[in-house]
């Protein structure tokens, strides 16, 4: 049984950091992405890491400021955000795709239950 089990959200003010945790089980996929959905906004792809952890992809709005990484040992996916922002504010959900190439954003297809993440300004 496939499960990804997100920690780390929280509330902090601009500029903070945080560093949101997936936790995997099940199988080992061929990437892992996190993506977020602010109120009233359609869900949006936040990064991508390979299954292997040597490649990444993030979104334009978070390049420099958010890493995604993935240890294999621990079976877990993070994403350190810095310099957080108000318009970060979202509820945040880790996910998993068979698929190894990170140019598909569209092709995850297991999902956690989302973190909520709130940054005051």
């Amino acid at each position: 049984q496939v499960q990804l089990v997100e920690s780390g959200g929280g509330l902090v003010q601009a500029g903070d950091s945080l560093r949101l945790s997936c936790a995997t089980s099940g199988r080992t996929f061929g990437k892992y992405g996190w993506f977020r959905q602010a109120p009233g906004k359609e869900r949006e792809f936040v990064a991508a890491v390979s299954g292997s952890g040597g490649s990444t992809s993030y979104a334009d709005s978070v390049k420099g400021r958010f890493t995604i990484s993935r240890d294999n040992a621990k079976n877990t996916v993070y994403l350190q955000m810095n310099s957080l922002k108000p318009e970060d504010t979202a509820v945040y959900y880790c996910s998993a795709s068979p698929i190894r190439s990170l140019g598909s954003r569209s092709d995850y297809n297991y999902w956690g239950q989302g973190t909520q993440v709130t940054v005051s300004s």
